[in-house]
């Protein structure tokens, strides 16, 4: 469990384009100001309700805890912006969702178990994402909290892809793409696309071809310390980077993105003893056990 803290200041993120999201992340509002709390909340939940936009959340600001609610794309685009050690809890409104772990009905009953300082924090790690062009100079960079994901457009043949990790050739291939995942990132298009679960505290990633012409290239595990290059080689085909599935870029013949483990790190708040082997059971729904229910108490403010 975490060391007892003095909680002054909580930002609150909503999916605004949810009407649940946004309606309870003004109830949420109410209910710390009640005891005492300072409360931000994001510029759009704000501008949703009509409310004055003086004193809303700033991703880079300084806060004793980030309350996320919506789904696990919400909290992958907070995650990326906030400031270095800053506490993440984040809740499902959502249907599947693996870092949003409680649930609406258990929101309140978990907030005052965070308040009183009983909950522990988990540290994700993050990779940077970086690109170089075949025509001299660098591109564009990124964070990811999930996944680099080098695709062909729509109406593209199939692409041609050579990879590198640390200066050493693995492989020449053609395929309709290539994933870098993190252990965050592995149950969601990494899982998809046939790569492994990985455990979200292992220090790897794992590069996952997407239908590889050859059935003999497999998804591969490396150090998340490795510094892993993937070059596109094929000309006249339309293909994009993707980040986190929020964010992108277009490549050509001969651009590189690097990708090398961030100095940053995300923390989740983590509460009621659930595990990630309970999430998997009651996600994935695989046999056993249901997962174990929230804190007890009442759910409503």
């Amino acid at each position: 469990m975490s060391r007892r803290r003095r909680f002054e200041k909580i930002g609150v993120v909503a999916k605004v384009a949810s009407r649940d999201a946004v309606r309870t992340a003004h109830e949420l509002a109410e209910w710390l100001r009640r005891r005492g709390l300072e409360v931000a909340l994001d510029e759009a939940t704000l501008r949703a309700q009509g409310a004055p936009q003086e004193g809303a959340f700033e991703p880079g600001g300084d806060y004793d805890l980030v309350v996320v609610l919506g789904g696990d794309g919400t909290l992958l685009a907070t995650a990326r912006t906030l400031a270095e050690g800053v506490p993440i809890l984040g809740v499902n409104l959502g249907s599947l969702g693996f870092l949003t772990e409680i649930h609406r009905a258990d929101l309140y009953p978990t907030l005052v178990q965070v308040l009183s300082g009983r909950f522990a924090t988990e540290q994700r790690r993050l990779l940077d994402v970086e690109v170089r062009r075949a025509a001299g100079g660098n591109g564009p960079s990124y964070r990811v909290l999930n996944d680099a994901v080098i695709t062909k457009g729509a109406l593209a043949r199939i692409i041609e892809l050579s990879i590198r990790v640390d200066g050493n050739l693995v492989a020449r291939y053609r395929s309709d793409g290539l994933i870098v995942s993190t252990p965050t990132g592995s149950t969601a298009y990494n899982l998809s696309a046939g790569g492994p679960i990985l455990h979200p505290l292992l220090a790897v990633a794992v590069l996952t071809p997407i239908c590889p012409h050859t059935l003999s290239l497999r998804p591969l595990v490396v150090p998340d310390g490795a510094a892993v290059e993937v070059t596109l080689e094929t000309q006249r085909e339309e293909v994009y980077l993707t980040l986190d599935g929020q964010e992108g870029t277009s490549l050509g013949c001969g651009d590189t993105v690097k990708v090398t483990r961030s100095r940053s790190k995300v923390r989740l708040v983590k509460t009621g003893g659930r595990t990630f082997y309970d999430a998997l059971r009651g996600k994935l729904r695989w046999g056993g056990l249901e997962a174990p229910e929230g804190p007890e108490g009442a759910s409503e403010p």
